[in-house]
């Protein structure tokens, strides 16, 4: 019988729009968690770290032994622990002592099955016989950014109609997609990426000097989208003088939405677009918008460049784990494990360090956000070095 692969894709869609709700529904809820169960904000911030740490610990968990397990087994488990997790969320804070414990608990496990979404999605739809992979990988990724438009969204509308105090049944909800997903995985179509034994070790890859390119490309990618996403709600508030209901839909939402598109024209017109071509004109428009929204003292101008910043950085991801399958075909499960773990860095410490700078500044978020104009610029570099090797390679 004709293998369905369609169901994979569909499969994956639903798994990255599983991630964005394991990273997008508790931020949503900080407030409440700080005004129902008084726990102190300084707390709170750990929520959104001990997410992104456990990520990263998936990452290298991965990079180590998913190979060993089997990607269908590894992928039904993301399933069952973001399930598990957000249902978690829900009864756990009710029923320990402390109910911050059980909500880092909860965020523990979602954030497991996350970090596993994250690392196996892609591999899977490259071992897929697809034309055309580039564009496929950018439309698979896109379904993260409407995963994240729709959690805060739908959520926003849910808290509007049944109130805040009814976010137990909306994170039930919100389980029952990667409940549903765990048939999905259990019965499609799952090829390998490598044969076993022929993939790249960790110890080979890291020898490469031009993996080191793509760990900088990933790095640089997860910064320069992270850093304006994360601050993009404070920006619009306090730098540009627009109302906190402003600032979440104008910043994170409609950041998310140009992200989105960008993502989707690239999976539908890549076949005609150079993605090396493609990647450096978006870099060169994420320097752009960084420098157009720190630069510029006017509201709308401002505002523009952190919407655009979204469309700018969308095929940064998805395009350097293109690439990198290009230039390193038997890299296997440990390449797309460690791109993810570097993603993951520049995600957990561009805000940061956005956030450090704009503090010397005097709390001066522009100020901030001019530093972060690095990571596009290395970004930039990165990308013409891998340029060169390749035209010296052909």
């Amino acid at each position: 019988m004709k293998k369905n692969y369609q169901k994979t894709l569909i499969a994956c869609y639903l798994g990255f729009i599983t991630q964005a709700i394991s990273a997008n529904f508790a931020p949503l809820l900080f407030l409440t968690f700080h005004r129902v169960y008084g726990i102190p904000l300084g707390s709170i911030a750990l929520i959104s770290t001990t997410f992104y740490l456990t990520q990263l610990l998936v990452d290298v968990f991965c990079a180590k032994f998913v190979d060993a397990i089997g990607y269908r087994k590894s992928i039904v488990a993301s399933e069952v622990t973001s399930a598990a997790g957000l249902i978690g969320l829900a009864i756990l804070p009710q029923l320990l002592p402390d109910p911050f414990t059980g909500i880092l608990i909860s965020v523990v496990i979602y954030a497991i099955g996350s970090g596993l979404i994250e690392v196996l999605c892609s591999p899977i739809v490259e071992a897929c016989p697809f034309d055309n992979k580039d564009a496929v990988m950018s439309l698979l990724h896109s379904f993260y950014c409407w995963g994240c438009v729709g959690v805060i969204l739908l959520s926003t509308l849910f808290f509007r109609l049944f109130g805040t105090g009814s976010w137990r049944i909306a994170a039930c909800l919100w389980a029952l997609i990667p409940l549903y997903n765990i048939y999905n995985y259990a019965t499609c179509p799952i090829e390998h990426l490598v044969e076993d034994g022929q993939s790249m070790t960790m110890t080979r890859l890291f020898a490469t000097p031009l993996f080191w390119v793509s760990i900088l490309l990933m790095v640089c990618a997860g910064a320069s989208e992270l850093a304006m996403a994360q601050w993009a709600s404070a920006f619009v508030e306090s730098a540009l003088g627009l109302s906190k209901t402003a600032g979440d839909l104008a910043g994170p939402c409609l950041f998310a939405v140009t992200m989105g598109i960008s993502r989707f024209i690239y999976g539908k017109y890549g076949d005609r677009l150079d993605l090396m071509k493609y990647m450096l004109f978006s870099g060169a428009l994420c320097l752009a918008c960084y420098l157009l929204a720190s630069m510029t003292a006017s509201p709308i101008p401002g505002l523009i460049g952190c919407i655009l910043c979204g469309f700018s950085v969308a095929i940064m991801w998805p395009g350097t784990i293109s690439i990198s399958s290009q230039q390193f075909p038997l890299g296997g499960t440990a390449m797309f494990a460690l791109l993810a773990m570097a993603g993951d860095l520049g995600g957990a410490f561009g805000p940061g360090l956005v956030g450090f700078a704009a503090q010397h500044a005097g709390d001066d978020l522009r100020a901030g956000l001019r530093f972060g104009i690095v990571f596009p610029i290395f970004l930039i570099l990165g990308l013409l070095i891998m340029r060169r090797n390749q035209q010296t390679a052909s």
